[in-house]
């Protein structure tokens, strides 16, 4: 096992930056995951930890080596892509013993390791099988198992998912949660699903635009955003946002001015913050009621969706790019809300995020509670 140091690494093709000096330690035997939009650069990064991308500018160390010249061969590192990239006229057995048999690896060890990787893995009975004979599942836990055998000190993983249906997804997520916790390896993962994200990683590295937003565990990241982007990047279905202004300063709270004249009270720290200042209010679906005995706003349901255990409703409002929307538990939901109800939303002080102009969190006094 290794640690993974990133200091002041930049990538760059020409003129144009990639990367823009990354400072990062992924811990030893830590299940770290890179999530963003597509072109954030978490695939490059990754890329630059396997060799595949020649960093400008900094230093990376694997296990506290510089590698900056290592070639890939020689990191101590395996990679699973996207795409399986399997030998279709190999049976899996030879799939995943290729890369041993090429270095040499004496007969009998290829063997153990085959057959300790396919045990690990649950494909030990399908080992003469050729991958048109598999799942997609089965087939990305081949590419898997050949990352395996090699014995690496840091796994990669650059989306594994992407390409199975949604149902083997949950199931293969499982999969990796048990894989790092019986080989307690590093793993770094990329993947654009915060879902994969918040139930795989200790810690989760949320990129924009070439640059670390922040850093942490994913309830750190759920509770705390650093910022709107993180705020709005984590959580499904996604934080609601409204624009106001402060109309009231407190030690423990403020005042927020909406566009239709409502004010609501949040359970925040803005004295660096001046009343006028514009600022975006955040909340969060699963916090927001209906009724209670303050900072309550009026919408009207445009839309309701019941999925059975959970109702959405999405109310249009002032101020708002996007409806408002409202997670309900399911059956209470189903049978009080519906398309064109006028409901009165109450928005807990304590549940409300607040960001200033710049998009930089204010520090809340009060933890969100779960609506009932």
């Amino acid at each position: 096992m290794a640690d993974v140091q990133f200091s002041g690494v930049t990538k760059a093709y020409g003129d144009v930056r990639i990367l823009h000096g990354i400072d990062l330690e992924i811990r030893d035997g830590e299940f770290m995951v890179f999530v963003g939009p597509s072109g954030c650069g978490k695939s490059t990064l990754l890329r630059t930890i396997a060799g595949l991308e020649d960093i400008t500018g900094g230093e990376l160390r694997i296990g506290g080596r510089l590698v900056n010249e290592v070639p890939p061969a020689e990191r101590g590192i395996a990679m699973v892509f996207q795409s399986y990239a399997l030998y279709p006229h190999m049976n899996l057995f030879d799939n995943m013993a290729f890369g041993l048999k090429l270095a040499k690896v004496p007969k009998d060890e290829i063997e153990r390791a085959v057959q300790h990787a396919a045990k690990i893995l649950h494909i030990d009975h399908l080992l003469d099988r050729k991958p048109k004979d598999l799942s997609g599942g089965q087939r990305q836990r081949v590419a898997i198992g050949r990352a395996i055998v090699r014995k690496p000190e840091v796994f990669l993983f650059d989306e594994p998912l992407s390409n199975l249906d949604a149902a083997l997804r949950v199931r293969m997520r499982y999969e990796f949660a048990k894989l790092h916790d019986e080989l307690k390896t590093t793993m770094v993962y990329v993947t654009h699903d915060q879902v994969e994200a918040m139930t795989l990683a200790d810690r989760i590295v949320v990129l924009s635009s070439g640059k670390i937003e922040q850093v942490g565990s994913p309830l750190e990241l759920y509770e705390h955003p650093c910022n709107l982007f993180v705020a709005g990047f984590i959580g499904s279905p996604k934080m609601n946002f409204i624009e106001g202004e402060l109309a009231l300063i407190k030690d423990d709270q403020v005042e927020v001015k909406l566009a239709s004249g409502l004010r609501l009270r949040v359970r925040v720290d803005a004295r660096r913050a001046r009343v006028g200042e514009p600022v975006t209010l955040g909340i969060r679906p699963e916090h927001i009621r209906i009724g209670g005995p303050d900072n309550l706003l009026q919408g009207t349901v445009a839309f309701v969706e019941s999925l059975g255990g959970t109702t959405f409703a999405y109310c249009p409002f002032p101020g708002v790019e996007e409806a408002l929307t409202c997670q309900f538990e399911g059956r209470n939901g189903a049978d009080r809300v519906r398309a064109g109800d006028t409901l009165d939303l109450h928005f807990p002080a304590e549940a409300i995020y607040l960001f200033d102009a710049q998009g930089q969190a204010f520090r809340r006094l009060g933890a969100p509670e779960l609506a009932a």
